[in-house]
């Protein structure tokens, strides 16, 4: 008997598994079993009227009920093979148009495999020359149709599944025409050098040789929600008898998916719990009520209830732990400071976290505006109950980083903003109590924790994390399970609306060219505008073939981007490389888009240029002349594309669109409309207008719901994203679980792991769920969920 720990060279011989652990990295039984169908062949399913439509390609199991030869009308000298396929429930139509090859083949009462492209015959579905596999009958099944196949019948195939035959007349490998008799055919991810017979064949082998499998979950868990034995379902899933018993077992694993994951984030969610944090009760007439009298505006009725709920964790000795998500423009910058100057005014420090050094600068400089006296502490027209806000980056000259660390180390500075230069050793803090990150998804578990202990001795940071990204809840009950979670859907009052248009430059290269006319019109007017590429470029090359075309210069319209050139600076999101498959040539560079702009139809405006690998005094200086209107054009990268607030900017040009992600354009266009003014986003497109990423780009100009297009940009790329595997090309280990749609399976896999771990902390008592968990932290999704 065999176990789920057994090594498949003991059970299928070194060659065989040889080639599963090349192909699929599968090595034990366990591995193979977890290597579950990706469909099934059910006989006659595929053939329901309602479902097929002419062009549609199935693959059925059916039976030949009428086979015939007969002269093509328009050419008696031709003759076809016209049969009848039969499923038991339906009848088909089949054309052959060289019955010498098939006549032996094709004969009433074989049963077979038929897979190929639906057509229409005289008003009926018809399927034309489909590719075949015909079993031989058992003689049993034969006897009741009153004769026997003669003894040694083979197995015979055509087109695609001729191979299949081939491969089935070999009796010694285990698998007889008999596993594919079945009323459920299993159809496994394959490949060339193990294919999906094969892989039926090495799983029937094992099932054979397995032992009952022990169910880690209890079994008052398993009757609860309804769901078979784990040894039930890895059987079942393999080699139903049925559509409910596939089903059954899909719905067991599935649950056991979603159960791995949440018992792993509520363990670290109870860990977290365990500590002690610095208690910060808010003061009345402190620093709080001082910032919130002179705000110019009232906090949204979201915002309002937001803040209740940190104010409340804040007051508390358990370390808050609370994912801010909003839309873009939503607030959440205000929530943030508000949350900081509690932590202040109970005398504890803050630091603020950011992914790069231009945002971090900005918020700097925005948290000061905001704060005006209050963050001038020890100034002249310093406040009373003011702080110190202090910024330190990387790249900070040595005598202002001196200074900083010092500020930091005193306790001088209440309010730290960073980059990753936080996480360094050389940084001390005197008391740190609040930790904010920004752009949570450019941070990770293991980076947060580093500020965790930068907090005084026995002590834990509350934490609060903050995205601009909006994630639906079944997402966020996935990566970040081990958060309590905020959520700001409405925009501020007066916000302005903002329309998004796409422009195809190959099919509308004027329209290029009124985009430039309409900043120029924006400017005249004392507004400015973004114009994002996709790549920074390089001064000393020459310009990108298929560059924008401006007025002036030699460049043809119509750009295409090339999948291979990817941003230098993080693209987040799916289809940031278009999926289409022309040949492209590379997108547009920032340098040289502003070389020719500058020196075309930009000519008359001032136009500044902002990318990563610009000196840091450099891109501050830019982007503070850009912020106080000196320049009215900015051709930057992605660095703009969080946190930057110029209210005064009301149009952003994003060149070659197709190359960003759903989630991205939604950020970047956020940049622009923060004003009085209403805001204008053109996405213009390398592709034609009927490319597959046009459906990508319009769908993000047709709404400005960033939960709606998070949902989209989450479906385009697949769930492999969602755990973090979709880059690296390693396994998930998340197979049968949609993150997207599984929602009632991730809530009670969430109930279930939140009861085990209060009841069995550190599962001490449940081994089998132990092993679980580290399964999980063991594949790469483990090791996302952790950065995450």
């Amino acid at each position: 008997m065999a176990t789920l720990t057994d090594r498949l060279d003991l059970l299928l011989g070194d060659a065989t598994a040889a080639v599963l652990a090349d192909q699929f990295e599968l090595r034990t039984a366990g591995d193979l079993l977890r290597h579950y169908p990706r469909r099934y062949l059910r006989a006659g399913s595929l053939m329901a009227p309602e479902d097929l439509a002419s062009g549609t390609h199935v693959t059925i199991a059916a039976r030949v009920v009428e086979a015939d030869i007969r002269p093509i009308r328009r050419d008696p000298r031709r003759k076809l093979l016209r049969a009848v396929l039969d499923d038991g429930r339906n009848r088909l139509g089949v054309t052959f148009f060289s019955p010498h090859k098939v006549r032996h083949h094709i004969a009433v009462g074989r049963r077979g495999l038929f897979s190929g492209q639906l057509g229409t015959f005289n008003g009926r579905l018809t399927l034309t020359h489909p590719d075949y596999l015909l079993l031989p009958e058992s003689a049993q099944a034969r006897a009741g149709d009153g004769a026997l196949l003669a003894p040694g019948q083979r197995v015979q195939g055509g087109g695609s599944l001729a191979r299949m035959a081939e491969a089935l007349q070999d009796s010694g490998d285990g698998l007889s025409a008999a596993d594919l008799d079945r009323a459920l055919l299993p159809i496994y991810p394959a490949s060339a050098k193990a294919q999906t017979w094969t892989i039926m064949r090495c799983v029937r082998q094992v099932l054979d040789q397995l032992e009952p499998v022990a169910d880690p979950v209890p079994q008052d868990i398993v009757a609860r929600y309804g769901h078979v034995s784990l040894d039930a379902a890895l059987r079942g899933i393999h080699r139903p008898s049925s559509e409910g018993e596939a089903a059954a077992a899909r719905g067991r694993l599935r649950f056991d998916e979603a159960a791995s994951m949440q018992l792993m984030l509520a363990r670290r969610r109870a860990e977290d719990q365990r500590g002690k944090a610095p208690a910060g009760a808010r003061r009345t007439g402190a620093a709080v009520d001082a910032f919130t009298a002179r705000l110019p505006f009232e906090l949204t009725e979201g915002q309002q209830q937001v803040l209740a709920e940190v104010r409340r964790d804040l007051e508390g000795a358990v370390p808050m732990r609370r994912l801010l998500q909003g839309e873009v423009g939503s607030g959440k910058t205000v929530i943030a400071v508000l949350a900081m100057l509690q932590a202040v005014d109970a005398a504890h420090q803050c630091a603020m976290l950011a992914p790069t050094e231009v945002l971090a600068v900005q918020h700097a400089r925005s948290i000061r505006q905001l704060l005006g006296p209050l963050a001038r502490a020890g100034q002249l027209d310093g406040a009373e109950d003011g702080t110190r806000v202090t910024l330190l980056t990387g790249s900070m000259p040595t005598a202002e980083r001196r200074r900083a660390l010092l500020e930091i180390a005193s306790g001088e500075a209440g309010i730290v903003v960073g980059t990753h230069a936080l996480l360094e050793d050389a940084v001390t803090f005197f008391d740190l109590g609040l930790v904010v990150v920004d752009e949570q998804h450019r941070f990770g578990v293991h980076q947060r924790d580093r500020l965790h202990g930068k907090a005084r001795a026995g002590f834990a940071p509350h934490l609060l994390v903050m995205t601009a990204t909006p994630i639906p809840r079944t997402v966020a009950l996935t990566q970040f399970g081990d958060l309590d979670t905020s959520t700001l859907r409405e925009l501020p009052r007066g916000r302005s609306p903002i329309r998004t248009s796409v422009v195809s430059m190959p099919d509308n290269p004027r329209w290029v060219k009124r985009a430039w006319e309409r900043i120029v019109e924006e400017v005249a007017d004392g507004r400015q505008a973004y114009i994002v590429c996709a790549r920074i470029g390089d001064p000393s090359s020459e310009p990108a073939s298929g560059s924008v075309s401006t007025p002036g210069s030699e460049s043809t319209p119509g750009s295409e981007s090339t999948p291979g050139a990817a941003p230098p600076e993080p693209a987040r999101g799916a289809g940031g490389a278009d999926a289409d498959k022309a040949p492209q040539p590379d997108a547009n560079a920032a340098v040289d888009v502003y070389d020719k702009l500058v020196q075309g139809a930009l000519s008359r405006v001032s136009v500044g240029l902002l990318h990563g690998r610009m000196p840091s005094a450099e891109k501050d200086a830019v982007m503070r002349r850009f912020s106080e209107g000196d320049i009215d054009v900015l051709v930057s990268t992605t660095v703009v594309e969080v946190g930057v607030d110029v209210p005064n900017a009301t149009v952003m040009v994003i060149l070659d669109a197709e190359r960003f992600g759903v989630s991205q354009l939604h950020q970047l266009r956020g940049r622009v409309g923060r004003g009085q003014a209403p805001g204008l986003c053109i996405l213009i497109s390398g592709r034609p207008a009927g490319a597959p990423s046009s459906a990508r780009l319009e769908s993000v100009a047709a709404t400005a719901d960033g939960f709606e297009l998070a949902r989209l940009d989450l479906q385009l790329r697949h769930e492999g994203d969602v755990v973090g595997t979709a880059q690296s090309g390693r396994t998930s280990g998340l197979r049968l679980l949609s993150v997207l749609e599984d929602e009632d399976v991730i809530l009670d896999a969430r109930e279930f792991a939140a009861d085990m771990v209060q009841r069995d902390p550190e599962l001490t008592r449940h081994p089998g769920l132990a092993e679980m968990v580290s399964t999980v932290e063991g594949t790469e999704r483990g090791e996302f969920l952790f950065r995450a």
